[in-house]
């Protein structure tokens, strides 16, 4: 699963410490793949490049607001001029503001669906202008479990990652003949610094549910976007993933 040569873009991939995004960039790199790290904080995106390049890798920081299509041409123009091109993109960036519906402000759904729903449509739509004429590409978009079963409290988060998954499927069909792959993962309880804030109880209860016992980490949900991004899985595509334990087999 070599990713020598290949140039790769990954949204939300600021976060330090824990974050999903951080371990896919460095997976990424480490396979040998020049990594564009986008993220709404640049420090934070600055933070990961360094790593990245300290491990030997090419790295460039790029702040970006992925709600925003003015941005995400800037994103996407700024990787072009320092690689020459996109051949992957992992729409990673995402937010939550969970609330119960009955409580749920309009500012609360907007901000989470224009992030998580429009920001994923905004970024493949700016790359596939790229990968239709390379005529080869690998998008994978980080989804949830709870885009599959829905959650109390999070309406909007599971409506924006339920939309994900439509879209992966819908534009997995529209690139396919031009021979770029569309995949989506959908993690379950990963460990990352959010479920860290968790009491032990809360997270006893929710282990208890994973037949394999234990909350998945941010390298488990890299390997596999490792995989859907490499030549390993040329025959795939349109996929939904779900990197859970078992939790909603």
């Amino acid at each position: 699963m070599e990713l020598d040569g290949k140039v790769a873009l990954v949204t939300g991939a600021g976060r330090e410490g824990k974050g999903i995004g951080r371990s896919i960039a460095l997976k990424l790199a480490k396979s040998g793949a020049k990594i564009v790290i986008a993220d709404y904080v640049v420090e934070a995106a600055e933070a990961v490049a360094k790593e990245v390049e300290a491990a030997g890798g090419e790295a460039l920081a790029v702040q970006a607001n992925v709600a925003d299509p003015a941005d995400v041409e800037r994103m996407v123009n700024s990787a072009v001029d320092k690689f020459g091109k996109v051949d992957i993109l992992v729409n990673n960036a995402g937010i939550t503001r969970d609330s119960l519906i009955l409580k749920m402000t309009e500012d609360q759904w907007d901000s989470v669906l224009d992030t998580n729903l429009k920001g994923t449509f905004n970024c493949t739509k700016a790359v596939s202008k790229l990968m239709f004429r390379q005529r080869s590409g690998r998008i994978v978009n980080v989804a949830s479990v709870m885009g599959v079963i829905g959650n109390v409290g999070q309406a909007n988060y599971s409506a924006s990652k339920g939309g994900v998954i439509a879209l992966t499927k819908t534009t997995a069909r529209e690139l396919g003949p031009r021979g770029v792959n569309v995949n989506a993962v959908a993690p379950g309880f990963i460990q990352t610094a959010m479920t860290d804030e968790m009491t032990e109880q809360a997270k006893e209860s929710i282990e208890s549910r994973i037949p394999l016992g234990r909350q998945g980490t941010p390298d488990d949900v890299a390997d596999v976007i490792l995989f859907l991004c490499s030549e390993a899985s040329s025959y795939v595509t349109g996929q939904v993933i779900n990197i859970d334990g078992g939790m909603v087999m």
